[in-house]
């Protein structure tokens, strides 16, 4: 009897050890050794400003000068992520949809009919840093005036940083919002705010 509860105490023990530290460990080292960058957040830096973000994680532009990602249910707080949970059918969520729509045809002069889904749903998470290519086309007449920049530039730099299908397979080709807008300041330089701060600190 004494020798099947040490055998017992003595698994118990082994499996946390391995279970909850050693497994865990494992992965770690694994992950700092081949995916140095992921593993710490796919974070953006600059030196001479840090960190300005992560490239999987949206932030919040609203200013003219730069290309808007999603729109989010919890105002892309990260801290927070998720969606609203409302169903296709419910008259709030019909609201909101009907809301973003009038206030982005307004904004980019476009038809009800030009407007990708993904700009008036919020993604699941709420933090979704993709749009599709299209919905950068959207916005792109709308940041050249603002800007005043070439459109065919402003296009090229969209095509630039539209990446494909992952592995070639999985998933669309997609627009990251906040690097696209990190090289529109690198490549054309960046508009003065009204209250002094950076454009990513403003939105």
């Amino acid at each position: 009897m004494l020798n099947e509860i040490k055998r017992g105490i003595f698994f118990t023990l082994v499996t946390m050890v391995l279970l909850g530290g050693g497994y865990h460990v494992v992965l770690w080292g694994i992950g700092r050794v081949v995916f140095p960058e992921q593993a710490e957040g796919s974070l953006i830096r600059r030196d001479d400003s840090g960190v300005l973000g992560s490239r999987l994680i949206a932030q919040k532009f609203e200013r003219p000068e730069y290309f808007h990602p999603r729109p989010s249910a919890v105002d892309f707080n990260a801290a927070s992520t998720g969606g609203s949970n409302f169903g296709p059918s419910n008259p709030e969520y019909l609201k909101q949809v009907q809301e973003r729509l009038e206030a982005i045809t307004t904004r980019e002069g476009v038809a009800a009919s030009q407007v990708p889904s993904e700009m008036v749903t919020a993604s699941g998470a709420g933090v979704d840093p993709h749009i599709p290519p299209a919905a950068a086309e959207l916005q792109a007449a709308r940041v050249a005036n603002s800007r005043s920049l070439d459109l065919t530039g402003l296009r090229e730099l969209i095509t630039a940083h539209t990446e494909g299908p992952t592995f070639g397979l999985l998933g669309r080709r997609r627009v990251n919002v906040l690097e696209l807008n990190l090289a529109l300041d690198e490549t054309f330089g960046t508009p003065a705010p009204a209250d002094g701060t950076t454009p990513v600190e403003e939105q």
